[in-house]
This record gives structure tokens, sequence and C-alpha cells, in this order.
């Protein structure tokens, strides 16, 4: 005997709970018709969509939910819908995940594991489950769990203990670098514990800051991977299970249980894990700004294109995600901008197939001076005049973003955004930040990578100095380290939170310069809070991940004299 499971990897919109009840409806209904399936899983919290934060305290949305699982139950489909959503029960929300069969409820089981830590706070909404949620479908004891309850024992001993000879994993299980190879060394660990395959179901999708990679498996009594879903892509995985021919329970066992893939079969994995983690990065990214550009009714992006790395880079994620005809360039040189940065941007542009278009500064930035000058009187020239020109970028690109409704994507990376390196309504003035969590030396990965693909960025870009081009033979270095010195030293204290001390003794570079950049971390909280969301890559970027009091008196960085 065998059944048939299709594994719904699909993306779907936070709160447009009639939208995702429509696509769990469409997506069973042609389970049916063209798979022939018996059971369809979707991801973690189908009907809400993941994370549906504070919405889950609105009593208008847990109506919606009600009427959703009744119109699920309307439609008396002939296959087994495994979904998620939050429910009530005696004024308790829980995280569940039910079964949905030909008009009824077979079970429902209720989220063990609440996770409240970096990105995640579900203690702040949900009551934890204690039970198992056991079912039996064509004659398979199958167990559900969710998401963060197959990073502990207990969930998945506990059905084993219940009979359960399948397990199934619903997740809203968000990227970074080096996500995927984690999750199955974890699962691997709860087959090894349990002797039962396990079927991995993730999200895919960008939700604000977050992105979901989708990357689901299937893995099998012994350990090995069998099926595995795209990254950051849309999928129907089909997966065939052939049990014993006997109907009794007794003659299903954990081992009977042959899984094979009958579409979408095991994508191999890049074994240069390096360049995976750069090519999985780079999709995210795109991903991100797809979705967030589009789910929130954008018409397009544009951006201020400066013939630097950072711009280039941006323009290319931009162009991928969205098409060259939904982006536009604007290139905005001032006194300072070097004649090869302006020709490199309009190659940037050419090669994309962009709209672009110059705007010169000059003349707004010296009536910007002449306006203030008598203010300025008996002050020396310093970074405000240099902040002046970033703010009339600024200005120019939200003036032209508001007129025709595109979002401005800002253009700063991680290590800019980490030691303040940036300008407050300048630079950083966007409603979205592509690379914010991209260290600069990560930059030159991904339009090496870009490149590789097809050479869209000038050879020049990834070879010549960093430069804000804000003054006369300015270049990053005259204010920082080199980046590989920079990235190394903020990678241990920001998403690693070593001391001053510990970094120096790691790395044996200069107490002082360890002390000057983590100080400098330190005094640009205030920055970085009013930044524009931007793809999370890492499992510690700026925001939920990383949370520190704009005004408190510990010095994180004693002086070192």
């Amino acid at each position: 005997m065998s059944i048939k499971i299709v594994l719904a990897q699909v993306n779907l919109l936070v709160g447009d709970i009639a939208g995702n009840t429509n696509l769990v409806l469409h997506h069973a209904i042609r389970a049916c018709k063209d798979y022939q399936g018996h059971i369809i899983i979707f991801p973690e919290l189908t009907l809400t969509g993941y994370p549906p934060e504070d919405l889950l305290l609105r009593p208008e949305l847990h109506q919606r939910i009600e009427q959703a699982l009744d119109k699920l139950l309307a439609a008396k489909l002939d296959i087994a819908i495994i979904l998620g959503y939050p429910r009530q029960y005696a004024a308790k929300l829980y995280n569940c995940a039910g079964v949905i069969y030909n008009g009824k409820i077979l079970a429902e089981y209720r989220k063990q594991a609440l996770p409240n830590y970096g990105v995640f706070d579900e203690q702040r909404y949900f009551h934890q489950g204690t039970q198992p949620g056991l079912c039996t479908i064509a004659n398979i004891p199958l167990a559900l769990t969710i998401c963060e309850d197959i990073w502990l024992s207990q969930p998945a001993q506990q059905a084993k203990a219940a009979g359960a000879k399948l397990l199934i994993n619903i997740n809203a299980s968000p990227f970074n670098v080096g996500k995927a190879a984690i999750r199955e060394n974890n699962v691997r660990q709860r087959v090894h514990e349990t002797n039962l395959p396990i079927i991995y179901l993730n999200l895919v999708g960008g939700q604000d800051e977050l992105v979901f990679d989708g990357n689901s498996f299937v893995m099998d009594a012994d350990g090995t991977i069998v099926q595995r879903g795209p990254h950051c892509l849309n999928s129907d995985m089909l997966l065939e299970i052939t049990t014993p021919a006997s109907n009794t329970d007794t003659a299903i066992t954990n081992q009977s249980l042959i899984l094979k893939p009958v579409s979408a079969p095991d994508i191999p994995r890049n074994n240069n894990y390096v360049k995976q983690d750069v090519e999985f990065i780079y999709q995210a990214i795109v991903l991100g700004i797809q979705d967030y550009v589009t789910k929130n009714g954008f018409k397009g992006a544009i951006l201020g294109l400066s013939g630097g790395i950072d711009s280039a880079l941006t323009l290319a994620l931009a162009v991928d995600a969205l098409g060259p005809a939904n982006v536009e360039a604007v290139l905005m040189p001032s006194p300072y901008t070097a004649a090869m940065s302006n020709e490199d941007a309009v190659a940037e542009a050419q090669a994309l197939g962009v709209i672009w278009h110059t705007i010169a500064i000059e003349s707004v930035f010296q009536n910007f001076l002449d306006l203030l000058a008598p203010s300025f009187v008996g002050y020396p020239a310093d970074v405000t005049e240099e902040n002046i020109q970033a703010r009339c970028r600024g200005i120019i690109l939200m003036a032209l973003s508001n007129k025709t409704g595109k979002i401005l994507l800002t253009t700063g990376n991680k290590s800019e955004l980490s030691v303040g390196y940036a300008t407050l309504y300048g630079d950083m003035a966007g409603g979205f930040a592509p690379i914010k969590d991209v260290f600069k030396t990560m930059v030159y990965q991904l339009a090496e990578y870009r490149n590789s693909i097809a050479a869209v960025i000038p050879k020049r870009v990834l070879e010549r100095p960093p430069s804000a081009e804000l003054r006369p033979n300015q270049t990053d270095q005259d204010s920082l380290p080199d980046y590989p010195t920079l990235d190394l030293i903020l990678q241990l204290y920001v998403e690693q939170d070593q001391s001053v001390t510990d970094i120096v003794n790691a790395t044996k570079f200069a107490p002082e310069m360890v002390y000057q950049v983590t100080r400098l971390v330190d005094r640009s909280e205030y920055k970085r809070r009013q930044a524009p969301p931007g793809v999370r890559i890492t499992s510690r970027a700026f925001g939920r991940d990383r949370r520190y009091p704009l005004t408190n008196g510990f010095n994180l960085t004693p002086n070192l004299t």
C-alpha cells in the first residue's frame, strides 16, 4: 500500500486570513486532482502567516480564524490537510496544528516549545501545549509537531511513546547564514533518538526583516535525506510512502515505511559551503526585497547610484527581485564625485537595463551653505558640510519616491551601520535597507557572485578603495580600519558579545583600535533605531536580535588608559 503526501512550501501574507485560506484550498484541490494526494502539509500558522505579532491581540482575527476553519471544513475535500493556526480555548491562545479531512478536524496539536529569544516572542501570546498530536491516516500513525518542538527531545520522544511511526514538523523558521545545515543536523538528532522518519516542512517568503527560506526536507529513519525543497522558492514536493500490505497496526513500523520522492527530488548542496552561503544570502535578500515591495503595494524601487560597491550591489539585487522596468537609479554627483564614479554608475545602470537619470547636487548644496553661512560664522568646516551633501541626496530621493510611489532603497551595509558611518536623514533615508545586515567583506563576495552570473558591476568598482566622496581625496579608511579588520572586530563584539579584552587577546589587534571601534558601536545605537527595516541574514542582526537602551550609563567599552 502507498500514500502520497504533498509538501506545500508556500509564501503567505501575514494577516490575510481569507487569502491564505483560499491558497490552502487551491493547493489542496490541486493535490487531489493532479497528484492524487492523500495528505497535504502546510507551514506553521498557515492561516495567519508568520509572525502575526500583535495582530494576535485583535478579537477580529480570531473570529476570522474560526470562519476560515469553517470554510475548510465545508469544502469536505478527500485529502487530509495538515495546517497551522492560532486558536483560543478557555481564554487561552495556542499555536495549533490541525488535521482536516472530509469536513472534520481529525486531530489538533498545541505547540509545546514556545521560543522566546532573538526574533521570537511566542510566550507573549501563546500558552504551552502538553499533549502529543497523534492521528492515523491511511493506516499510518503519525504525530504533529510545530517548529521549535523539533529542537527539543521531549516532544518527539512523547510522540513516539504515544505510538507514532512518522513525525511531521511544520515550521516558520527564518533564514540566517548556515541555518539550513543546522536544521538538518538537529532533525537528524531527533531521528537518531526516536528511530522515526521526519517530514520537515518550512515556510517560504519575506516578512518585513525576516526571510523564510523554505529548504524543506524529508529524512528517513536512518537519518538519510531522501527529498529536499528549494531555497527561497515556492514548491509543491510530492512524496510517496509505501507501507506493508497488511492492514494490521502491528505491521506498521518506522523501519517498514519506505519514503520515496515522486517530484522535487533531493536538491544536492554545494560542497563548497562558503560559496553556498554566499549564494543563499544573495537569494534571500532578493526574496526579501521582492516580498517587501510587492506585499506592501509599492510600484517599484528607487535608489541613489554612486558608482560605489554598495549601491552597485543593491541595484543588482533590486533588479533581480523586481525586474529592470521596476527599478530606477538616480546619479547625484557633487563637486567631490570622481569622474570614474559617474562612469561606473552609468555602466551599472546600462548593464542592468534600469531607468536612470542624473540630478547634480552642487547648486543645492551651495544654496544650503549660503543659507547657513551666517549661523556657521566662527565654526570651522567639518563633518557637518559632508552630511549636508548626503541630506541633499536624501531629500531628492524621497521626493522622487513620494511622487512615483516607488520605495526608496538605502544602500548602507552592516559595517557602516555598526559604527555609525552613515548620515541620518541622508544616505539612511528610505523605506527598506536590503544590505543592512551584510558586512562590507560579504558585500564584495556577493558582488563577485552576481558577476559570476553576468558581469554587471565594473571590475574597477570591486578594486578601488571605497569612499563616501564627501570631501577631496576621501577614503573610508581615513576614519575606519580596513574592512577585513573592522568586520572581524564587529563580528566578535556585535554578534558574539565578546569584550574588548577578549577581542584583543583573540586577534592581537591594537587595544586602542579595538576600543575605538567598540566605542563607535556603542555610540551609534541612536542611529540604528532610526534606520529602515532590512533583510536579516545573520543570527544577530540589529533590531530584535540585539537590543540596547539608547540612554544608559553602563560603559561597555571602558577606557584603556
